[in-house]
């Protein structure tokens, strides 16, 4: 499967380059407009102004532990939710770090990502994409510190474009400060693992491949408060469930205390 690819160059380059490659993406994809993408997820939804994830602002996720060990979790819950928006998205990087297969599981065609190894101007890269409304999302990850300027300027650029963005922030420490630091983001996400139920809860001795559970916190939020939630992980078109186990736990304990007496 081929996918776009823009190497490192000097800063000039590098920028004129993208702005090319924007381009493209303009005459194929299909222009965004302002409003909220709902997680489809009622318990969610209601905690977020407008019922959803706001379009034209940017979006920080982090993992809850070392990129190390959790890193690709707030990958797959950005895949997941560009699943659901339909149209091109710049995937902005030091390095190349996202693995084709763990977007498609999360329901996000690799065709529709260009992925741009932006060395140290990522702040710089993904300001100037932001700008374009013809692109539906843009990704940003971000080692160690992003000082509050550069969030302010890439908050600014999406609410003029309409664009979706998110900042992954990547560390190889648990309580690296940097990630705490103030930011004009509009949004905070933070995801972690838990453990997972069996394939087959009547059989749970039997292999499978049942869908990850998620420790999904909105950690700050404009106009509202923060919350959390144990999820089950980006499906196959991207969506996101309340956990079977809460969903159906008042029952759980009913059904135990009767089958006690």
């Amino acid at each position: 499967m081929e996918r776009e690819h823009i190497a490192a160059r000097p800063e000039p380059s590098r920028v004129e380059s993208l702005r090319a490659q924007i381009v493209a993406l303009e005459r194929r994809g299909l222009p965004t407009c302002p409003g909220t993408l709902p997680f489809g997820v009622d318990a969610i939804d209601r905690r977020l102004p407008g019922g959803g994830l706001m379009l034209g602002a940017v979006h920080e996720v982090q993992a809850a532990g070392p990129d190390t060990d959790t890193g690709a979790l707030p990958t797959s819950f950005v895949a997941g939710i560009l699943a659901r928006h339909p149209g091109p998205v710049l995937w902005i990087g030091q390095e190349r770090r996202v693995f084709g297969p763990g977007l498609m599981q999360a329901g996000l065609d690799p065709d529709r990502v260009v992925f741009v190894d932006a060395g140290r101007t990522v702040p710089l890269v993904a300001e100037e994409a932001l700008r374009h409304p013809g692109i539906a999302g843009v990704v940003a990850e971000l080692d160690g510190r992003l000082d509050s300027v550069a969030s302010r300027r890439l908050q600014l650029a999406a609410e003029g474009s309409g664009v979706l963005g998110f900042l992954i922030r990547l560390s190889r420490r648990f309580d690296d400060p940097a990630l705490n630091e103030p930011s004009a983001a509009s949004t905070r996400w933070r995801v972690g693992p838990v453990p997972s139920p069996p394939a087959l809860a009547h059989a749970p001795d039997m292999d499978g491949m049942p869908r990850p559970h998620w420790q999904l916190g909105l950690l700050r939020c404009r106009g509202s408060e923060g919350a959390s939630w144990i999820v089950e992980g980006a499906d196959a078109q991207g969506r996101l469930a309340l956990a079977s186990v809460l969903v159906d736990g008042p029952a759980v304990p009913a059904r135990r205390r009767a089958g006690t007496r």
